[in-house]
């Protein structure tokens, strides 16, 4: 279930949240509202999932398990079981089919006669697989490492897991940071209001601005090479790497918004990562809970920086190669992943001293350029399509016939949301919140300030709102980018 379908947004969550405020959690109990929140979050995903739902509860058992065990004194016996368990069903389920094809390919390569039996039939991932088994990982290591204490309550436990706000897409909440509100938590109009003030800015974000983009990326990367010229390819990659931010970051708004419509307070995941000055800047801002999960549980108990140059290298690499291997089971991700973290090298090897010193401008350019070429290794569907691709961004390869010049996608339509895209890709929203709150404060006249809040709620919040269902009527089946992870 998406939570921009009409199933979603007018019938689940409305009888959802009438239901968990009409819960009588004074005399029942957080235990009650949260075995509510556990049982919906499970028809949320067997909704579009079906049977596959036994996946994510078997993960919830394993960890559970694991970090009981943990806790009891087993500890190797405990991470053992979460480090495998969790990660034979990533692995079955996302990397056996590229496994078996990548043996299978060599073998005919090799002229083994094993080739001909080296088949798998495909295997369909489970939604949300990759963050909840990294979820599952962080609870019970964190356990280990003493820097938390096991849940005894598997219903808690499962909810921190399963909770729809961010199952299928993150960001990837560390039980950490929520374990306080898993037994004590409120929720009052005040904070409501702000969950679906940013639920209906991160609908608007994917429906109005990532939707549209995505129409001319796929038109682009769809098409033969040689029908489109160098300029339509630039505005291809362009147009791809503004809907990915908005697709990615307005989901992350609307599981933020939905988490604190229930009590939740999770992290932010993005802090305007089209502004870095550097990659480094770059994986600061972009999909902030996974750089920070692999910071913490991988780059650091490799050594991190603690060793030779050397050794962090290639501690670096390890991690963005794994990384890249996180999003997709397939070379263009790995390749994605270690283009990055040669960057991240150059820079460390004394090309951020130098970015430092430059105009800040030539920074921001350098970080976009250095991003948009990786985009179009995530973007493309193999490994040869993206060399050909780049091919046509520096302006090689030949156009036989020019089906789609760069006029053919812009369109008022587009012209807009490009212009609007490049705004937001800044803090300028941010910054007119905070002339807004001034304005506010200064309406020091009861009438007035009622006045600015109905203009921002009706026309901003209800307009947009509006405007987006509007959209999303018209539009066809556009799922999120990162549902594929």
């Amino acid at each position: 279930m998406l939570f921009s379908s009409a199933i979603f947004l007018f019938l689940f969550l409305p009888f959802f949240l009438i239901i968990y405020y009409l819960l009588p959690r004074y005399w029942l109990g957080i235990r009650w509202t949260n075995a509510f929140l556990f049982g919906a979050s499970l028809l949320f995903y067997a909704w579009g999932e079906g049977q596959v739902v036994l996946v994510l509860l078997l993960s919830v058992c394993i960890n559970f398990l694991a970090g009981w065990l943990v806790e009891k004194g087993q500890r190797r016996t405990g991470v053992l079981l979460s480090l495998i368990g969790s990660l034979s069903l990533l692995f079955y389920y996302k990397y056996a089919n590229f496994l078996v094809n990548l043996l299978h390919g060599l073998a005919e390569n090799l002229a083994l006669s094993v080739a001909d039996k080296l088949t798998l039939a495909p295997i369909a991932l489970p939604i949300g697989i990759s963050f909840y088994t990294f979820q599952g990982i962080s609870y019970t290591l964190d356990i280990y490492w003493g820097r938390i204490r096991a849940n005894r309550s598997f219903l808690d436990y499962g909810t921190y897991v399963a909770m729809f706000p961010h199952q299928i897409a993150g960001p990837i909440v560390r039980y950490a940071d929520i374990a306080p509100e898993l037994t004590d938590r409120s929720v009052n109009l005040e904070k409501f209001g702000i969950g679906a003030e940013r639920f209906i800015i991160g609908m608007a974000k994917k429906v109005l601005l990532a939707n549209t983009f995505a129409s001319v990326a796929d038109t682009i990367f769809n098409a033969p090479a040689d029908s489109y010229p160098t300029e339509t390819a630039w505005l291809g990659i362009i147009a791809y790497s503004l809907q990915i931010y908005f697709d990615f970051s307005g989901y992350s708004d609307m599981a933020i918004g939905l988490g604190k419509m229930v009590g939740f307070d999770f992290k932010e995941n993005f802090n305007y990562p089209y502004i870095a000055r550097s990659i480094q800047d770059f994986w600061r801002r972009w999909h902030i809970s996974l750089s920070s999960w692999f910071r913490d549980y991988l780059y650091i108990p490799l050594g991190g920086n603690r060793g030779s140059k050397i050794r962090t290298y290639r501690n670096l690499l390890i991690v963005f190669a794994v990384t890249g291997l996180w999003h997709g089971a397939s070379w263009n991700f790995i390749v994605w992943g270690l283009y990055h973290g040669l960057w991240l090298l150059v820079e460390r090897a004394g090309l951020s001293k130098q970015l430092e010193r430059v105009w800040p401008p030539i920074a921001h350019v350098y970080s976009l350029l250095i991003v948009l070429i990786g985009w179009v290794f995530f973007r493309a569907e193999d490994l040869t399509s993206a060399l050909v691709y780049l091919q046509k961004m520096v302006g090689l390869g030949s156009v036989s016939r020019v089906a789609f010049p760069l006029n053919y996608f812009l369109n008022t339509e587009v012209c807009v949301s490009l212009l609007l895209g490049i705004i937001l890709v800044t803090p300028v929203y941010h910054h007119f919140q905070v002339i807004w709150n001034r304005l506010l404060l200064r309406a020091v006249v009861l009438p007035a300030q009622i006045t600015l809040n109905m203009i921002y709620v009706v026309v901003g919040l209800v307009g947009l709102f509006v405007l987006s269902v509007a959209y999303l009527a018209a539009d066809s089946y556009n799922p999120f980018i990162y549902f594929r992870f």
